[in-house]
């Protein structure tokens, strides 16, 4: 059996570049975002879970999920927001683990988990290693609102929904910042990757 790598941050903090380094330097990676996708494409169980919960006014016209109209039903409802965890998580999880399956069993020695709310959904039974992509409060915000065009107050309203990057720090077994360049960033992965081939105890934060 491998070893899995949970790989998190938040918002703006450069997750996806460091997803994608991890992925250049040959390590599989599956991506939680993706398998959400995929677990409510049109025939899958999880869309016609959704479907049978909340009506099929939050199709599309070709039959597709409207992620739109969903966002909108479950924003104000936390009892909505609970229904459609509650039929897309266990799906998400199944199908992570399904792909990991088929990774260990290919030979690769390593998979990385990308998934943004590892320690929010729980998820870090799933991983050995917690890899948290980290910024200073100030870069993130400044990122967040270039990246989304938003307003100062707007962007950290964003930030503040979510769980603090200094509280995620504290449970990563190796802290990548990314506050400096793209060159800085690969020498983190780098070192990282060094001590995961040599399998040092991996303690970086």
């Amino acid at each position: 059996m491998g070893m899995t790598i949970g790989l998190t941050g938040s918002i703006a903090t450069g997750k996806s570049t460091v997803s994608k380094m991890f992925m250049e330097a040959g390590l599989p990676v599956v991506d939680a975002d993706i398998s959400a996708r995929e677990v409510v494409l049109p025939g899958s169980i999880g869309l016609s879970q959704i479907i049978a919960t909340f009506g099929e006014s939050v199709l599309q016209a070709d039959g597709t999920l409207d992620r739109a109209k969903l966002g909108e039903l479950i924003f104000n409802s936390k009892e909505k927001r609970t229904q459609l965890n509650a039929i897309v998580h266990p799906l998400v999880r199944e199908d992570m683990l399904s792909k990991r399956r088929l990774l260990f069993e290919k030979g690769e020695p390593f998979v990385v988990f990308d998934i943004p709310l590892l320690f929010e959904s729980q998820l870090t039974d799933l991983v050995d290693v917690i890899v948290v992509v980290a910024t200073e409060e100030k870069t993130q915000l400044a990122r967040l609102m270039a990246r989304n065009h938003l307003s100062e107050e707007a962007a950290s309203k964003r930030i503040a929904s979510q769980m603090p990057i200094s509280e995620k720090i504290n449970y990563a077994d190796f802290v990548i910042h990314n506050d400096g360049t793209l060159m800085a960033t690969r020498e983190q992965v780098n070192e990282f990757l060094q001590q995961l081939k040599s399998h040092g105890i991996i303690n970086k934060k």
